[in-house]
């Protein structure tokens, strides 16, 4: 097959895909840089792969990012892999396919070697790296294996972005009247969206604790549940809100949302998924499942927005 046919493919194949979220299974784009390990990234944060167009090269531009392009009317920035992850070597192509993506409400261009194909891989197969360290490691989210035994690396394409870019600022948020009152719990498996989650709670002065993968979260709101069992109390006494991710290692945030929603325990707590997927089709699986609120990553003000009636509403509820 041809590369440009093969590309087209891809995209008509990454198209096809808008039904996966919710089966605790994610499809990955396998990618290569040249180099001996294989790379992915969710086929929900590609929009199109094509063959590396034009460039227009830019001043001042922050390290890995090659220039601009010109896509359907818009300028986007194009961003090389194998520079940005540290494996490019002298004289190495830039790459001869490019993955536009689209995350956060942000659009980039990520040069790639070649991209390979797409595999299914379930969620609970899907492991944090550990010992994630400075590096190439820095950038990689999760770890899953391949039916031949070889390992792919899943990208962080919020750290690649944070740390190209630069991190969305926090800006001034008012604080939640009583908000010491609040209890929000949150999971999250990027270090990155963590971070930036935890400023957003603390300008808005409410108590808050995280899990890092769906799995954890999940086991860790049975176990609040069971606790107030056993001791009498409402469970709205020590959680007020839920805010879910939804792509996480072990357990996707839908399937993640739809276990709370099928516990009566949970009944009164609002969930808010919380997502760099912003599509509209990722909205619609959220409200199958029963979010409360869908929010795309990251806009501060917007986030505080959403909670902060939510947040208001338990508090009169005490």
């Amino acid at each position: 097959m041809l590369k440009a046919d093969k590309d087209h493919a891809l995209l008509e194949s990454v198209d096809s895909r808008t039904t996966l979220a919710g089966s605790n299974c994610m499809e990955i784009l396998l990618f290569s840089l040249g180099t001996t390990e294989n790379f992915g990234i969710n086929v929900f944060k590609v929009r199109e792969v094509c063959t590396t167009p034009f460039i227009t090269r830019t001043p001042n531009m922050p390290r890995g990012v090659e220039g601009l392009i010109s896509l359907r009317g818009n300028v986007i920035p194009v961003l090389s892999l194998s520079s940005i992850l540290g494996v490019s070597e002298p004289g190495m192509a830039l790459g001869g396919s490019m993955m536009v993506t689209e995350y956060s409400k942000r659009t980039l261009g990520f040069l790639v070697q070649e991209v390979d194909r797409i595999i299914r891989v379930d969620w609970e197969k899907v492991r944090t790296p550990d010992n994630v360290s400075a590096g190439t490691q820095s950038y990689i989210t999760a770890i899953t294996e391949l039916p031949d035994g070889r390992l792919v690396s899943i990208l962080d394409v919020e750290t690649i972005m944070a740390n190209t870019f630069g991190d969305a600022v926090v800006g001034n948020i008012a604080p939640l009247h009583n908000g010491h009152e609040v209890n929000v719990f949150f999971v999250d498996d990027s270090g990155v969206a963590r971070r930036k989650i935890t400023e957003v709670l603390d300008k808005l002065g409410v108590r808050h604790k995280h899990a890092v993968n769906g799995m954890e979260a999940w086991t860790r709101l049975i176990s609040i549940a069971d606790h107030c069992d056993l001791v009498g109390r409402d469970l709205t006494e020590e959680i007020d809100l839920i805010m879910v991710d939804a792509e996480m290692p072990e357990m996707d945030g839908y399937v993640l949302t739809r276990n709370i929603k099928a516990d009566p325990r949970f009944e009164n707590i609002p969930v808010v998924m919380h997502s760099s997927l912003s599509s509209e089709a990722n909205r619609a699986m959220g409200k199958r499942v029963g979010v409360d609120a869908y929010v795309a990553k990251f806009d501060a003000d917007v986030l505080a927005d959403t909670l902060r009636p939510m947040l208001e509403r338990a508090q009169r509820a005490a």
